[in-house]
């Protein structure tokens, strides 16, 4: 008898988990994607045509809506760093490139 109620157990947990799945999904589409600082930093540079340095984004982005930071203390010295990561490991791939000491513009057709 244990066996059938076990059984039983699952199967009503593995439906519970696809509604709850379901549900999530729904959520989720509702809500569009959250940009990554990175992301954002592209979109902000995207849209104006001058170097900006961190601090400069940090402030674009937030007053856009299209990036805050989490709490952070030091929100543009963490993009900085992003950023240079990324100029370094991609290379000529890299969105970013340095117009000017700690100012970045956005690489053409990125």
């Amino acid at each position: 008898m244990s066996t059938k109620k076990t059984a039983k157990t699952k199967a009503q947990g593995a439906s519970a988990g696809k509604a709850q799945k379901q549900e999530k999904s729904a959520v989720t589409k509702a809500q569009p994607k959250k940009l990554s600082a990175l992301d954002a930093a592209a979109k902000v540079l995207g849209e104006t045509s001058e170097a900006m340095n961190c601090k400069e984004l940090i402030d674009a982005m937030a007053a856009k809506g299209y990036w805050t930071s989490p709490g952070g203390q030091t929100p543009w010295a963490t993009l900085y760093a992003a950023m240079v990561r990324e100029i370094k490991t991609k290379g000529a791939d890299a969105r970013f490139r340095k117009a000017e000491r700690g100012k970045f513009v956005l690489v053409n057709g990125k």
